[in-house]
């Protein structure tokens, strides 16, 4: 597990922007058990890639014309339990953090892994996920 002084700044980003923490298993069960669209972030402490994807990930909340119903984050290698159960929800993709996750009721619909978020800009990112929020948001 990383130090907390590590990751609760890389917490706070999301947060303070608006995303609910999903903590626990429950935590993530009750998300997706909603009606709607749910984004999941699992943050990291990549810096190569968690450093595009956190912003990314936040410029595409602000700026997108339809938005999730549901802006949630876990963090990998912290909130550990939570983690592991949305991974139980994003097979068949294989673990990966940073990722982005997009649910529409309790579906996966669209998925950014750590290889589509590597070498590209925040703003790709976040055009990347506009585009799906265009697709499956109302």
């Amino acid at each position: 597990m990383y130090p907390a002084e590590i990751v609760i700044p890389m917490k706070e980003e999301m947060t303070e922007n608006g995303f609910q923490e999903l903590l626990t298993p429950s935590d993530v069960e009750n998300v997706l058990s909603q009606q709607g669209t749910t984004l999941v972030m699992i943050n990291s402490v990549c810096g190569c890639s968690a450093g595009t994807a956190r912003p990314g990930a936040i410029m595409a909340v602000m700026n997108a014309p339809k938005k999730p119903d549901h802006i949630t984050t876990t963090f990998a290698g912290f909130d550990i339990d939570a983690v592991k159960k949305v991974r139980e929800h994003l097979l068949p993709y294989p673990p990966s953090s940073p990722a982005i996750a997009l649910f529409k009721d309790g579906q996966l619909v669209h998925m950014i892994e750590r290889h589509n978020i590597e070498g590209r800009s925040a703003q790709m990112i976040a055009e990347n996920l506009i585009g799906a929020f265009e697709t499956y948001c109302n």
